[in-house]
């Protein structure tokens, strides 16, 4: 009895540890995760401009990586042995909400107090044209699974981003690797328009009419609506085809597969009158400064107008070589101010003259455009343009998705290939919020600005193996 009876209590309190190890954390005394203090508030959406407080509840939780069955291991050191552990599927977190925008909200209420005195509170930046499909296939300029586009998290929230657009990296063959490979892991939130040549941008296919599938491509965009905003085509002349009117192909097939999933057509080529006639509203045509959009007089042509008219949406998407001040001038001039600004940001474009959004948002600052329409044009009206009316505002009920930074007065330099304009105020980000957390945070303008860590369990309860992860979880986390 006594040699059955040792083995089975043993079990019993390995089960409950593990039972204990698996109920979720009791629910903080305070209903606040964080109040941010002192602002003043940009939300576009709900004609919000003035100093205001935010509170954010505490809806976040972390990701957890999946994690392999783990062997029986013999006790050792005073601890005991440890039965066969199944696997464990990976585990998706929680995002996170704004729970109030009032006047002077009572900092008590919350755990930590964010103080954004002399600061911008505005929604997360949403950029809608990037390229982060990164990896290892070498060769040409290859934006899909190569070295030429970029990890997200690492360019985007220390600048205020907290959603991005991949255009087209990908094409319907391999969008599930860029899923598996970036989306899947990425603190920052991507989406994606999906490239019309099956092979995506992969640096030699681009021109191949025969990966042009508009019933395949729209099939992956109905797969997951939630990721694939719409088709992309770009970088396709004729098709080496010497068809007239061969760029017009995969327009039409883009257009036709974005109807399929009922996501938008966004298209970086030519652009002309046939192109205009051709798109709906709500497509979007991106590089417009690259373009040649003006008169020779100085005024808009009548098809970019007529395309405006008809709701077709003007992009910035700068990059290396797509923003050109003899064509961005005189359109200013002329009031075709952008519908929304984006970055193209890839790894040839961050260290050029477009850098990042908020280098970009004071360049058109610097150009006339005011504060809040500069910020109207990079959260509120690209979340529209993607058909995402949940992002880029800071309504109460919304993911708290949030950019904190300062307008710095002093005399800046903003170019661009072909020019240069000064300025007076340049967007230094202090703080991002993604999903109701904190993921950059500059100068420390939190109190307190670490919680206190939760007491170290002994070895009995948690095992070597554990102590990794639990480490990679944040200390608010851990606290709360």
């Amino acid at each position: 009895m006594k040699k059955i009876f040792v083995p089975v209590l043993a079990s019993l309190f390995l089960f409950s540890i593990s039972v204990k190890a698996q109920q979720p954390a009791a629910a903080p005394a305070k209903p606040y995760k964080y109040v941010i203090k002192g602002g003043h508030v940009i939300d576009p959406k709900n004609n919000i401009d003035e100093v205001m407080d935010i509170a954010i509840d505490n809806g976040w939780t972390p990701s957890m990586e999946a994690r392999d069955a783990q062997p029986a291991r013999p006790g050792t050191n005073g601890r005991p042995d440890r039965p066969a552990e199944p696997a464990r599927p990976a585990v998706k977190g929680t995002e996170g909400h704004i729970a109030l925008v009032a006047k002077n909200i009572d900092p008590d209420l919350a755990v930590q107090v964010i103080d954004a005195t002399g600061l911008y509170v505005t929604p997360g930046i949403v950029d809608i044209h990037t390229h982060n499909f990164w990896g290892t296939n070498m060769g040409g300029i290859n934006y899909k699974d190569g070295p030429n586009g970029i990890q997200p998290d690492g360019f985007t929230l220390r600048t205020g981003v907290t959603t991005v657009v991949d255009a087209g990296s990908s094409g319907w063959r391999d969008f599930e690797k860029f899923k598996r490979q970036t989306i899947d892991v990425s603190k920052t939130r991507v989406l994606a328009f999906l490239n019309i040549i099956g092979t995506g941008m992969d640096g030699k296919g681009e021109n191949n009419e025969a990966e042009i599938d508009a019933q395949k491509t729209g099939e992956m965009g109905l797969k997951y609506p939630d990721i694939i905003v719409g088709v992309k085509n770009a970088h396709y002349g004729n098709g080496n085809t010497g068809k007239p009117d061969g760029n017009l192909v995969p327009i039409r097939e883009g257009i036709k597969a974005a109807g399929i999933m009922d996501g938008i057509f966004m298209l970086d080529g030519q652009l002309s009158e046939k192109t205009m006639e051709l798109f709906r509203p709500g497509d979007i045509f991106t590089h417009i400064y690259g373009r040649d959009l003006m008169n020779e007089d100085g005024t808009v042509k009548d098809f970019v107008l007529a395309a405006r008219e008809k709701g077709v949406i003007f992009d910035v998407g700068f990059g290396g070589s797509s923003f050109t001040f003899r064509r961005a001038t005189p359109a200013f001039k002329a009031g075709f101010l952008p519908n929304s600004i984006s970055s193209d940001q890839h790894i040839n474009s961050m260290n050029t003259a477009m850098k990042d959004m908020q280098n970009i948002m004071g360049l058109f600052m610097a150009m006339g455009m005011p504060l809040q329409d500069v910020v109207a044009a990079s959260t509120w009206e690209p979340a529209q343009e993607i058909k995402r009316p949940e992002l880029g505002h800071l309504s109460e009920g919304a993911v708290a998705d949030i950019a904190i930074f300062e307008v710095r007065d002093g005399k800046f330099g903003f170019w661009g290939n072909d020019g240069y304009v000064d300025g007076t105020k340049r967007i230094v980000n202090e703080i991002t919020i993604r999903g109701g957390n904190v993921e950059y945070n500059l100068n420390g303008r939190i109190k307190p600005i670490n919680l206190p860590q939760p007491p170290r369990r002994a070895h009995s309860d948690v095992d070597e193996e554990h102590r990794p992860a639990l480490a990679r979880v944040p200390v608010a986390a851990q606290q709360l």
